[in-house]
């Protein structure tokens, strides 16, 4: 009897488990803002997608790099599981100018880091057309005493300590965005580099303030570029850990 209680306890909480996971993945805000630019776009995107080889609504990675101004998304191919580069946007300006990592509020530096979005960050009516919360400052950050907040990959083309894209651009990656949390995906991971972690261009900076906290980031980027699957980040003893995920 009591085994019978149990497994039916368990699966009521699978079930919950599923009810939260949905309802937090499809609870994207809406507004007429974003209905209309869905009408006007999504069928547009459906058949880059569709020419690509991508399954409308697959899951969603992005990649951000100040130093060459580019925001990469990549979305996850039904064969295999592993993620494919879907399109490269030109990031328009990056808050501060300066690489390296945000440390207070109101220092105008963008982030640098391993970030995840959930339908919650979604903002569909920002003042800077479309906008996403990169949910800074992290563990990673906070256990530095990092402080911040409303640090956004959004449009209007101007920043503050954001990463902005153009208008035409965040419609885009806001709406491949919205489809994958409404679709299997709780949330996607945003990485953001100083530059592309090549061990050249690292190697450049040895000696300098951040070479030790880059060398840190590129753990999590080797293991991206290796295996085509985001790793699952943590942060223990003032540094990111990462662990492989296979398709």
């Amino acid at each position: 009897m009591m085994r019978g209680k149990l497994l039916v306890f368990g699966f009521l909480l699978l079930v919950l488990f599923l009810y939260v996971r949905m309802a937090r993945a499809r609870g994207t805000p809406q507004n007429e803002r974003i209905g209309k630019i869905r009408e006007r776009l999504w069928p547009v995107l459906v058949n880059e997608l569709k020419k690509e080889g991508f399954k409308p609504g697959a899951p969603v990675f992005m990649r951000i790099f100040k130093e060459e101004k580019e925001l990469e998304v990549w979305l996850r191919d039904e064969i295999g599981g592993r993620y494919r580069r879907f399109a490269v946007y030109r990031v328009a300006t990056w808050g501060g100018g300066r690489l390296g990592p945000k440390l207070k509020q109101g220092d105008g530096v963008a982030p640098e880091g391993f970030y995840f979005v959930g339908a919650k960050q979604m903002n569909p009516q920002s003042k800077f057309h479309l906008a996403f919360n990169l949910g800074y400052p992290n563990g990673y950050d906070r256990a530095l005493g990092r402080t911040g907040s409303a640090l956004m990959v959004h449009g209007s083309d101007v920043s503050i300590g954001c990463y902005a894209m153009t208008d035409a651009q965040i419609e885009m990656i806001y709406l491949l965005a919205e489809a994958a949390l409404k679709g299997k995906q709780d949330e996607f991971q945003v990485q953001a580099f100083p530059f592309r972690m090549t061990a050249e261009r690292l190697a450049k900076e040895a000696g300098g303030e951040w070479h030790g906290f880059w060398t840190n980031l590129k753990e999590g980027y080797d293991l991206f570029e290796s295996e085509r699957v985001p790793p699952l980040v943590g942060q223990r003893d003032g540094r990111y850990v990462f662990k492989k995920m296979t398709p």
